[in-house]
C-alpha cells in the first residue's frame, strides 16, 4: 500500500466503521464504480442493515459528500487510480473488528476482487466487474462505452463527465428513457479517467493495478453477476471474471446472468432483485464469519 497516497478516511467513514463496530453485527461493505456516489448503495445499506448485517459504504478518494458538491467541483474525482482506491479501501476495511463480505459494482466490483485477493473478505460480490488483467474479451458494446474516456489521451488525467446519450448507452440501455433520465439526474456524477485507462491496457502491462491474486487461499467464496443487456461490462466480460476466479480450488465461486438487466442494475427499478440474489450469497458464507 505504501505506492499509493495515503488518503485519510472521512469522518462519515469511521463513523459507520466505529458503529458496525460496536453494533456487533456482521459487516458488508459496499464499494461503488465510476459516475455513482456512495449514496447509490443507501437503499441497498438499509436492505442489508434490516436483515441483520451492519452496512459500511465508503467512498473513493476526496468523493464530494453528495451528488450536487460532485457537480459543483468534478475536478476532484481527477487522478484516482485503481491502485489508490484499492489501498483507500484497504484502511477502512482493516479498521473493522471482523472480515466483512464485500459488495461492489463495475469497478467496485473489480476493487473487492483486489481485496478479496489480499484476504480481507468473508464473502465477497462482483457485480458486473470492470476487467482486471488477464479477463481477455472486448466486446464492441464495451468498446463503445468506454470510448467517450479512450478517444482523448488526456482524459486520463482529467475528470470525465458523462453526457445524456453516453449515459443512456453504457448504464441505462435497458431502461426506459423517462427512467434513464431519472437515474442521470439522480446519480451520475464525474468520474476518474485513470480506471478506464488502466483497465484497457492492463493485458500490456505485467505491473497493472487491475491485476488480482485470484488464486488466493484465503480468497473466501466469491458471486460473479452479469446483467444481461449490460454494454459497460457485457456478459462476456463478467463471464470470463468468473473463469479466472473459478480456477481457485480453495474456495467456492459461482456465477449469476440476470435476465434483462443493463449495467444500472444497482439503481434502477429492479435494484431489489439484485440485491436479493446478493444477500442470499453473502448469508451463505458472511453471517457467522469472524
Amino acid at each position: 500500500m505504501s505506492d499509493y497516497v495515503e488518503y485519510e478516511p472521512t469522518a462519515s467513514e469511521l463513523g459507520e466503521v466505529a458503529a458496525a463496530n460496536r453494533s456487533g453485527r456482521p459487516p458488508v461493505v459496499f464499494v461503488h464504480g465510476l459516475w455513482l456516489l456512495d449514496s447509490s448503495w443507501d437503499r441497498w445499506a438499509a436492505m442489508f442493515e434490516e436483515a441483520g448485517y451492519a452496512a459500511v459504504t465508503p467512498g473513493w478518494p476526496d468523493d464530494p459528500p453528495d451528488v450536487e458538491a460532485a457537480r459543483d467541483d468534478p475536478s476532484v474525482f481527477a487522478n484516482k487510480s485503481v491502485g489508490d482506491v484499492a489501498a483507500y479501501q484497504q484502511r477502512i476495511i482493516e479498521r473493522l473488528d471482523r472480515k466483512p463480505a464485500l459488495i461492489g459494482h463495475s469497478f467496485g466490483g473489480l476493487l473487492v476482487q483486489i481485496l478479496a485477493g489480499r484476504g480481507l473478505s468473508a464473502a465477497t460480490v462482483a457485480i458486473d466487474p470492470a476487467p482486471s488483467r488477464g479477463v481477455l474479451p472486448l466486446p464492441a458494446a464495451a468498446l463503445k462505452a468506454s470510448a467517450p474516456v479512450l478517444t482523448n489521451p488526456a482524459n486520463r488525467h482529467r475528470a470525465v463527465s458523462l453526457t445524456f446519450e453516453q449515459f443512456r448507452f453504457g448504464f441505462a440501455n435497458a431502461v426506459t428513457d423517462e427512467e434513464a433520465q431519472q437515474l442521470y439526474d439522480e446519480f451520475h456524477v464525474a468520474g476518474s479517467g485513470v480506471p478506464v485507462f488502466q483497465a484497457a491496457f492492463a493485458n500490456v502491462n505485467p505491473r497493472s493495478e487491475t491485476k488480482v491474486d485470484n488464486l488466493a487461499a484465503d480468497r473466501g467464496p466469491m458471486l460473479v453477476t452479469a446483467g444481461e443487456m449490460d454494454h459497460q461490462v457485457p456478459p462476456a466480460i463478467s463471464r470470463a471474471t468468473y473463469e479466472r476466479q473459478a480456477k481457485n480450488e480453495d474456495a467456492v465461486t459461482e456465477y449469476v446472468e440476470i435476465p434483462k438487466r443493463g449495467h444500472s442494475l444497482t439503481i434502477d427499478s429492479g435494484w431489489q432483485e439484485v440485491a436479493q440474489t446478493c444477500l442470499d450469497f453473502v448469508d451463505r458464507f458472511a453471517r457467522t464469519a469472524g
